[in-house]
């Protein structure tokens, strides 16, 4: 494989993996805290309603987490491509 096809192909993951972790992400910040708050509010966690719980600290958690999951597909990309340290 030629190193502009290469370096083209390891972006392209790159920015699929982004796209992908994000939209996790907002769905659920937005999706959880805003949209679908009404019916998320029905359930109670830990004495929170849902909805509330997802606006405060579930968001967080999911981005903690996508980090963590977004290094390691990275760490793994970077071993696939040869580029890793």
């Amino acid at each position: 494989m030629e190193q502009k096809d290469k370096i083209k192909k390891y972006w392209q993951y790159n920015l699929k993996y982004l796209l992908i972790l994000l939209s996790i992400w907002f769905v659920c910040s937005y999706g959880a805290g805003i949209i679908f708050a009404k019916q998320l509010n029905e359930i109670r966690m830990g004495g929170f309603k849902l909805g509330f719980w997802f606006a405060q600290q579930g968001a967080i958690y999911c981005f903690i987490i996508i980090i963590y999951v977004y290094v390691y597909l990275m760490n793994k990309l970077d071993k696939d491509f040869g580029v890793d340290e």
